[in-house]
C-alpha cells in the first residue's frame, strides 16, 4: 500500500525562484541591449560590411557599371601585378605617407607640449589650430592652388622678398608631392594636437614632482615620463593618421589631378580613375583590395610595435 502512495512534486524554493528571476532579467537586459544596438548594427552591415563584400566580389568580374558583369576570376589581380602605373601609385602613396606622418606628428606633439602649459590665451590658440581641420578639403585645395601659383601666388611673392625665385610648385615632379603633404600637415596638425594634448593632461602631475625630487631635468622627464606615458594617444593618432594618409584623394583631385607626369597619382586617385573615368569597376575593386592590404599591413606593424610598449593605467 505504501508503494501506491503518490509522491508530491517538490515545491520551488526561494533559491530556485531567484535563479529563474535572474535568468529572465539577464534575457530581458540582453534583448534590450540588442534593440538599442540594432540601428548601429544595421548601419554597420549596410554601409561597411556589405560594401566590403561587394568590392571583393566585383574584383573577380569585368564590369563597366552599366552592362552585365563578366566573371574573369583572378585576371584583374594578374593585370594589377604587372601594371607599372599601379606600382608608381603605390610608391607615390608611400612617399606621401613618409612625408606627412612624421612631420605632422612631431609638429602636433610640439604644439601639444606648448598648449599644455599655463599660457595666456591658450584656449584661443587651441581653437585657431583646429580651425583648418574644420574647413572643407576641396575649398582648401582651391585656396592652396592659388597660394602656390608660380606667377601670382603668395608663396612665390613672399620668397621674392628675399631674392628667391620660387619654382612652379604644382608643375614640378620634385615639388608637387611635398606640396600635397604640406597642405595635409597644415590642415590636420591641430586636430592631432588635441589628442596628444588630452594624453598629456592625463599624465599624473605627481610623477613629475617625484622626478623633480630625484633631480631629473626637462629632457629626462620628457623621455622617461612624458613620451612613454603618451604612447596610448600616440598609437591612436599614428594609426588613424596613417590610414587617412593612405586614403588621400581630395587634395590631389583638386590641385594636381595626379600630375605632373603621374608624380602625385596616389592609390585612391588611381582607383577613382579606373572606376569612374575608365569605367573598369572590377579592376578598380582589385586595386582597392591592394590598398586595403597595404593599410592592414602597416596597421598590424604599428599594433605589434605598441602592444608591449604601451601603458594604459597611470595609477
Amino acid at each position: 500500500m505504501i508503494d501506491n502512495i503518490p509522491i508530491a512534486a517538490p515545491r520551488p524554493t526561494a533559491a530556485t525562484g531567484g535563479a529563474r528571476y535572474r535568468r529572465r532579467s539577464r534575457l530581458r537586459t540582453t534583448a534590450e541591449a540588442y534593440v538599442l544596438l540594432a540601428p548601429s548594427l544595421a548601419g554597420l552591415l549596410l554601409f561597411l560590411l556589405a560594401p566590403i563584400v561587394g568590392v571583393v566580389v566585383i574584383s573577380f568580374f569585368d564590369w563597366n557599371l552599366m552592362g552585365s558583369p563578366h566573371f574573369v576570376g583572378l585576371a584583374n589581380y594578374r593585370e594589377m601585378m604587372g601594371d607599372s602605373e599601379v606600382w608608381r601609385a603605390v610608391r607615390n602613396t608611400v612617399y606621401y605617407v613618409v612625408l606627412n606622418i612624421p612631420a605632422q606628428t612631431v609638429l602636433a606633439l610640439l604644439l601639444a607640449l606648448a598648449m599644455n602649459r599655463r599660457l595666456t590665451g591658450a584656449k584661443v590658440f587651441r581653437v585657431l589650430f583646429v580651425l583648418p581641420w574644420m574647413a572643407m578639403p576641396v575649398a582648401l585645395g582651391i585656396v592652396w592652388s592659388w597660394a602656390f601659383d608660380p606667377q601670382h601666388g603668395v608663396i612665390n611673392q613672399f620668397l621674392s622678398l628675399f631674392g628667391i625665385d620660387g619654382p612652379a610648385w604644382l608643375s614640378s615632379t620634385t615639388w608637387a608631392m611635398p606640396v600635397m603633404a604640406s597642405v595635409n600637415i597644415w590642415q590636420y596638425t591641430g586636430y592631432t594636437m588635441l589628442f596628444l594634448l588630452a594624453g598629456l593632461q592625463a599624465i599624473p602631475e605627481s610623477l613629475y614632482e617625484a622626478a623633480d625630487l630625484d633631480g631629473a631635468g626637462p629632457v629626462q622627464r620628457f623621455f622617461r615620463i612624458t613620451l612613454p606615458l603618451l604612447r596610448p594617444s600616440m598609437f591612436f593618432v599614428l594609426v588613424t593618421n596613417t590610414i587617412g594618409s593612405f586614403q588621400m584623394f581630395d587634395t590631389v583631385y583638386v590641385m594636381t589631378q595626379g600630375g605632373p607626369g603621374g608624380s602625385t597619382d596616389t592609390m585612391n586617385y588611381h582607383i577613382y580613375q579606373q572606376a569612374f573615368q575608365l569605367f573598369r569597376s572590377g579592376y578598380a575593386s582589385a586595386l582597392a583590395m591592394l590598398l586595403f592590404a597595404m593599410i592592414l599591413l602597416v596597421t598590424a606593424v604599428q599594433f605589434l610595435y605598441f602592444r608591449k610598449r604601451t601603458v594604459y593605467d597611470f595609477s
